[in-house]
């Protein structure tokens, strides 16, 4: 089967520029990178408009992206699963409320086998280089297996992908066990050791519960504390797998629901006042109920408006943190010896393990030093000031480049899959677009990404986001915000649905270009 994704696939493979030992180098139409959410979903969509001429880079040997590289004691998500999950691939099989990290990873693999994806990965290939070739109008991407060169460059590889690890005095000279959350070691047994974990974000609050009873004694070191509500985890009755299962529309009605709900929270966090006496609320009356003693209920609340830093959802943290063999250190940590950790005060707690819950490089994404675009520019340098983007997606000087959660597509309220699809339909009408009219590139105009930009930290202004007396993940290293969407998803959605041609300056042959000019997204 063949569409207009594929016109000039022929002359396309001319392009190859021939590899080792005289070998040609295989050219594809797309190169996807990743198979999380953002690369599988692109493959399959890709698939489902009877595309073949592709193909999936992954580092690893299996697909699953962060819920792959997740599986510390506790991991889940935070979402309904009914909404964090493809629309096109409902599964009628989620066990909670919310999906533990076992299932979404099954649930990933299950959509790699279902759709006939996996012929079309690649495992063990490492993105190293992808470097554009503006004469032949293509990519030339090296990886750990090999040089392949693409039309296309799809990057899925997310915000989530590369663990932060912070700088620790005396951090090397530790002769204890040190891992990441996100490189959990399931052969180190924790039970009896005194057990160091720094970080109080998404991932503590759900594994810090789950080890407290194994370990002699946690030391559970808070740089700043985090908004933590109730979470809603129920286990799925018989009565609703039924109905999810044999009722025509009513699962695909729930997730939609769930979705449109979810559009309230938006409403909210752009107001900051109504934040307070809303969610903010909700969450003080949880600490509250959870905690008896008052001074660890002051060194438990925050000092930021709700949602400025991502909102947590648990039930077990803070019942974990009453325990007797745990304590809240909230002093800074000077140093690291051999066997302890030395805080500002002059404390010194004795330690066998040290486990970072501290997070991931999201405003410097690690693919950003990979990539280099028109005149050998590294995406990295382009966005030594803040990275951005045009509808989070493309980026000037980089031609027939998309990037799948690119900046200002973090969501605050609602699932990131939703933005995963709006792009995915963003990107699939492109190379649409591309086919028909028979052109070599498309770039986004300088000036469109800058006004679209400019509009986005408008909207930011004033939302809980960009509070001034808060720091978190969403903000770069000199205060900007390119992270959050910062409204309604439906927005996004509407501005992706179809490829706007007039706002990208495009390429019909080797050399050629022609200006679209006219109006752009509005976010």
């Amino acid at each position: 089967m063949t569409s207009t994704l594929d016109s000039g696939r022929d002359e396309a493979r001319n392009n190859g520029t021939g590899g080792g030992a005289g070998r040609p180098v295989p050219h594809v139409r797309a190169a996807v990178i990743g198979t999380g959410f953002s690369g599988l979903g692109t493959a399959i969509r890709l698939l489902q408009e009877g595309v073949d001429d592709f193909l999936v880079f992954e580092r690893a040997d299996e697909v699953g992206g962060t819920w792959r590289d997740n599986s510390y004691p506790g991991c889940a998500c935070d979402v309904m699963s009914l909404l964090y999950s493809f629309s096109f691939a409902q599964n009628p099989n989620w066990k909670t409320t919310f999906g533990k990290q076992a299932e979404v990873f099954a649930y990933l693999r299950d959509c790699a086998d279902r759709f006939g994806v996996r012929p079309h990965i690649r495992f063990g290939h490492d993105l190293l280089a992808a470097r554009w070739d503006d004469l032949r109008r293509l990519w030339h991407i090296e990886t750990s297996q090999g040089a392949y060169t693409a039309q296309i460059l799809i990057t899925g590889t997310g915000y989530l992908s590369e663990p932060m690890i912070p700088s620790l005095p005396g951090l090397e000279t530790f002769q204890g066990k040190v891992f990441h959350s996100a490189g959990w070691d399931h052969d180190y047994d924790l039970a009896g050791k005194r057990v160091a974990v720094i970080g109080t974000g998404a991932s503590a609050i759900q594994f810090v519960p789950k080890i407290q009873p194994k370990v002699a004694q946690l030391d559970l070191y808070q740089r700043t504390a985090p908004w933590v509500a109730p979470k809603a985890d129920k286990t799925i009755t018989a009565g609703q797998f039924w109905m999810r299962r044999k009722v025509p529309g009513y699962q695909n009605f729930r997730r939609n629901f769930n979705m449109w709900g979810r559009e309230v929270l938006a409403f909210m966090l752009a107001r900051p006042k109504v934040v307070e006496k809303t969610i903010q609320g909700m969450a003080s009356k949880h600490l509250v109920k959870s905690i008896q003693d008052p001074e660890l209920r002051a060194r438990l609340t925050p000092d930021y408006a709700a949602g400025c830093k991502r909102l947590l959802f648990s039930n077990e943290y803070y019942p974990a943190l009453c325990q007797p063999n745990v304590e809240l250190v909230t002093n800074g940590i000077s140093r690291v010896e051999a066997g302890s950790i030395i805080t500002a005060d002059g404390s010194v707690r004795e330690v066998d393990a040290i486990i970072f819950g501290t997070g991931f490089r999201a405003t410097d994404r690690p693919v950003a030093h990979r990539i280099w675009g028109r005149d050998g520019l590294q995406l990295a340098d382009a966005w030594r000031d803040t990275m951005s983007a045009y509808v989070g997606t493309t980026i000037a000087g980089f031609p027939n480049l998309f990037m799948l959660l690119g900046p200002n597509t973090t969501l605050g309220h609602s699932s990131q899959t939703v933005m995963i699809e709006a792009q995915i339909a963003y990107v699939v009408d492109a190379l649409k677009q591309m086919g028909k009219r028979g052109l070599a590139s498309v770039e986004v105009r300088p000036e469109v990404q800058t006004a679209y930009n400019k509009r986005l930290d408008t909207r930011l202004e004033g939302t809980v986001w960009n509070a001034g007396n808060c720091r978190s993940w969403y903000l770069d290293d000199k205060g900007r915000n390119p992270s959050i969407w910062p409204t309604y998803t439906w927005r996004f959605r509407s501005q992706t649905k179809r490829f706007d041609m007039r706002s990208y300056q495009l390429a019909t042959s080797v050399g050629a270009g022609v200006p679209a000019g006219a109006a752009a997204a509005n976010p």
